[in-house]
């Protein structure tokens, strides 16, 4: 503190002597390889950041801070105190994810700002400069001025990007969550978004905004304070505070990935990396894996989730499609609608829902038993309506019914408009809640820690968003958080087909996604209704891809509980294409974003796990827009001096999403590492290719 009394005193005695005042402070820290440039300084008395890549601007002064309700806060008259560096350079290893082996290699710069007016106190912003971004977070010590409960009501975290630069982005405080239809433009028009956002500057640099580890806090979003400068707008909590805290505490890490073009976003691990490691110890049990389920069938009214209607979790059901799971190697049947409380209007009645009561038609312990002597698992459904208070009543009970049963994985729902989440509070009042709030952040990680206890996975669907803590709690597998395949089946409108190549450069940078890829019946609403009393659908509303795209999906959108989401009958109908959702993998030793732009097109090159008798196969995937275009991709991801077999799933040279989605050509091709494969993707199409070693 030494320093920071010098500073206080100075300008007074240089005043004194007739001297110019002191100069704000600026400190600087810079990437491991030097392309990424940090600037902190404490001028005019307000703490502020900068960033640069490469010498171009990225982030352009913003400033930093926090407010409190009852207590000062730290938006003014502030000078640099302490400062602290230190580099880390170390290796650690995934239980599964998108490569086994991930380098945390950064430089940190820990500034402290003190108060030069008010109450004595101090803040501590601490940051980690990668080569692929920078990440900070605030940390308040204990200290006289900050004692007892304290309540945020605003984080004055600035992000200045530049009005001109491009983005992509889906609305926050809207209805439907995270479940939009991206938005392009310019930064300048973004009013409110949800994280990550991406954007690209007119000097080329490409830049992520999101959060990383985001434990006993509100979820952020962007709020614009002028044309392309935005705030960190914290989710308020129903009493209308933001984030209730005591010191000391750690907020989330506020994350900026910068690359110099597309791919490096997709390529960096910043998120993972400033996520605490593993707290559960041995997770043998978490096991990737491909399953199949009785789902799609409710999406396109061909079954129902309740009784009011042809009952989908029913016995004779369910063991078809744990048979036909069995006897083409998926691992899990997903069975949704099986326990009481979806008859009528379950949307707005989640205290029906009771979670381990079946409906007369389904016995969970004869099935599990069944699937247990295929080599299958059940895999559990808890859809909650977003009654969280009905939910946590019976969470204990409901995953002791299912760990009975050999259920390892549990899919979770929260289907309810935002800021409908039913919560009981301390004084028994029924209030309602934001799906990214505080309360809502802690009830997602209760869930999780409760299943751990029983050694079972979670699958978060209407979920708060990923910010990296499957490294923390490796059961927490993947999650939905954006618009998946659901909403081909009745969406207005459906996904267009710009959406995959969007997602790859902004949703998918925060972590694993339940998109539920693989349907091959592509015009599921005009097949007969199964009852005259059911009727099918919108016509129009169906995937606005190839079939090629739909097997591309498989690697260019991870999720180590990867779905084949379409009807068993649809997959016997197209056994040659169905071969590539056998084929491919679910867990990855490594992962290359190869080429793209962002909602244009992406290729992604993945290798799987090494098998215990062997070692780990290449697989590729692209997929493109409305856009048909030619891709010539090198294959030097491959091993060098060794021949491969390119199993190619393409596109027809008269494939369109539209007209003609089924042409396909499915052919081998001798490559090796030396080699470039060339493809042309038809209007929102795909390529998909296993490389088998000869």
């Amino acid at each position: 503190m030494l320093r920071y009394w010098i500073r206080l005193i100075a300008p007074l005695v240089m005043a004194m002597l007739g001297l110019s005042p002191v100069q704000a402070e600026t400190l600087t820290a810079s990437s491991p390889d030097g392309t990424i440039t940090l600037t902190v300084t404490d001028d005019g008395g307000h703490a502020s950041y900068a960033i640069t890549h490469e010498g171009r601007e990225a982030i352009t002064p913003s400033r930093l801070g926090l407010l409190f309700r009852d207590h000062h806060g730290f938006e003014r008259d502030l000078a640099i105190a302490q400062v602290t560096r230190a580099s880390h350079d170390q290796t650690w290893e995934q239980p599964w994810g998108e490569r086994r082996l991930v380098r945390d290699n950064h430089e940190e710069l820990a500034v402290t700002f003190a108060s030069t007016t008010g109450p004595d106190r101090s803040i501590t912003v601490r940051f980690r400069v990668f080569d692929s971004g920078v990440g900070f977070r605030y940390e308040l010590a204990e200290q006289d001025a900050f004692t007892g409960p304290l309540a945020i009501i605003d984080e004055l975290t600035q992000f200045s990007i530049g009005a001109d630069a491009d983005a992509w982005w889906t609305p926050s405080r809207q209805f439907n969550r995270y479940e939009y239809i991206y938005r392009t433009g310019t930064a300048g028009s973004v009013d409110d978004a949800h994280t990550p956002a991406t954007f690209r500057k007119p000097n080329g640099v490409h830049i992520a905004i999101h959060e990383a580890a985001l434990v006993d806090y509100s979820a952020m979003s962007l709020l614009a304070l002028r044309p392309g400068s935005f705030e960190a707008a914290l989710r308020p909590g129903s009493d209308g505070i933001k984030v209730h805290t005591s010191a000391p505490f750690k907020s989330p890490w506020r994350t900026i990935q910068i690359a110099p073009d597309a791919v490096g976003l997709i390529n960096s691990d910043i998120i993972l990396n400033l996520n605490e490691p593993n707290k559960l110890g041995d997770v043998s049990w978490v096991e990737p894996g491909k399953y199949v389920g009785i789902w799609w069938a409710m999406h396109i009214r061909e079954r129902t989730w309740g009784n009011d209607g042809i009952h989908g979790a029913n016995n004779a059901d369910t063991m078809r499609y744990i048979d036909f799971a069995a006897d083409h190697g998926f691992s899990g049947v997903l069975v949704e609608g099986w326990n009481i409380g979806w008859d009528g209007d379950w949307f707005n009645n989640g205290e029906l829902f009771d979670f381990t009561q079946s409906y007369p038609d389904f016995d969970l312990p004869m099935l599990s038993a069944y699937a247990a002597d295929r080599g299958v698992r059940i895999i559990g459904h808890h859809e909650t309506s977003a009654n969280v208070a009905n939910y946590e009543a019976q969470m204990e009970a409901a995953f002791d019914l299912y760990a009975a049963n050999g259920v390892r994985e549990v899919k979770t729902g929260y289907v309810a408009d935002a800021g409908d989440v039913v919560r009981i509070n301390d004084a028994g009042v029924r209030t309602y809640e934001w799906h990214d709030s505080q309360f809502m952040v802690g009830h997602h990680l209760r869930v999780v820690e409760a299943a751990a206890r029983r050694r079972i996975s979670i699958n978060a669907h209407e979920p708060v968003k990923d910010t990296g803590l499957r490294r923390t709690y490796p059961n927490w597998m993947t999650r939905e958080g954006a618009r998946g395949m659901e909403f081909n089946a009745w969406g207005s409108p459906p996904n267009p087909p710009e959406h995959e190549a969007v997602l790859a450069f902004t949703r998918m940078l925060a972590g694993p996604m339940d998109f539920t890829p693989g349907i091959f019946d592509l015009r599921p609403n005009e097949r007969p209704p199964v009852r005259e009393d059911m009727q099918r659908g919108d016509p129009s509303n169906r995937p606005q891809t190839t079939l090629a795209k739909q097997l591309a999906l498989y690697v260019v959108l991870y999720s180590p509980l990867q779905m084949a989401a379409d009807l068993p009958e649809n997959y016997e109908a197209r056994p040659e294409a169905f071969q590539f959702i056998k084929d491919v993998a679910a867990d990855w030793e490594d992962s290359i974003a190869l080429q793209g732009e962002v909602g244009e097109y992406v290729a992604i090159a993945r290798k799987s796990r090494a098998a215990q008798d062997g070692e780990g196969e290449w697989f590729l995937g692209a997929v493109s827009d409305a856009s048909a275009r030619d891709l010539a991709i090198p294959l030097t991801f491959l091993d060098p001096g060794k021949r491969y077999t390119a199993q190619v799933y393409r596109d027809a040279a008269d494939a369109h999403w539209d007209t003609n989605p089924y042409a396909m050509v499915i052919e081998e091709i001798p490559v090796t590492s030396a080699d470039t494969l060339s493809a042309r993707l038809a209007s929102s199409g795909g390529l998909a290719v296993r490389f088998v070693k000869q």
